[in-house]
């Protein structure tokens, strides 16, 4: 089997010093694209924040990429932070400079030294998202799915070893939806694991994965076919 990533046993996940969820139990591993589904405020943004080690964990075993999350120090989560791939919904890109150079303050700040293997870094994503000729753009001449683009090719600039996504494409027509999803659905089968929480159940129809449902404080996986019924439901 392959390998985990994410071992989370009889989990609870605090926000604000109150309990969101509790006996989480879940594994996710290298090849995986997991979508997290529920209503707003079932926890599915503070499940991701706990992987990031930005939310308590107050009960239970969390070991992400062999970090325990519940001992971690805190001079240990940037180093996690590194080997996690993260992309926002509202892309936050520094809108005072170009694409190239909000990439290459990403890996200053992440202490990449050489500036030929920055370039290089740099250059590689570009062209893995299919933006290797925009680089000397601004981000506003862009539109959004270009935006989002940028966004994952930023997360993927330190080789991660799994992407988290807070509905990625939440902002995007129908169309450019579905194009990045592919890009991200082929990135979970070559590179690492993706997971994203989304409204949207056309997702999992169509490329296939592992859907969590939050419901309550609690976390179990459903099928497609009960995701979509669920959703239709709500």
């Amino acid at each position: 089997m392959s390998e985990i990533l994410l071992d989370y046993k009889n989990v609870s996940i605090n926000h604000s010093e109150v309990t969101v969820l509790k006996n989480l139990t879940q594994q996710i591993r290298v090849g995986e694209l997991v979508y997290l589904t529920g209503k707003v405020g079932s926890g599915k943004s503070s499940f991701l924040k706990s992987i990031y080690a930005d939310a308590e964990v107050s009960a239970g075993s969390a070991t992400v990429l062999n970090y325990d999350i519940r001992k971690i120090k805190r001079k240990e989560i940037p180093y996690l932070r590194r080997e996690l791939g993260i992309i926002f919904q509202d892309f936050k890109l520094l809108t005072d400079r170009s694409v190239e150079k909000n990439l290459d303050f990403v890996l200053r700040a992440t202490e990449v030294s050489d500036k030929s293997e920055r370039k290089e870094r740099i250059a590689n994503v570009l062209a893995y998202v299919g933006m290797d000729n925009k680089g000397y753009k601004m981000p506003h001449e862009l539109s959004g799915g270009e935006q989002q683009r940028i966004v994952i090719a930023r997360a993927l600039l330190n080789d991660p070893k799994m992407i988290l996504a807070d509905e990625p494409t939440g902002n995007l027509d129908a169309e450019t939806g579905k194009d990045i999803m592919t890009l991200l659905h082929k990135i979970s089968l070559e590179k690492t694991a993706v997971v994203m929480a989304t409204h949207n159940m056309k997702w999992p129809q169509i490329f296939e994965g592992r859907v969590l449902k939050f419901n309550e404080m609690e976390v179990n996986e459903i099928s497609v076919a009960e995701a979509v019924t669920t959703k239709n439901e709500e």
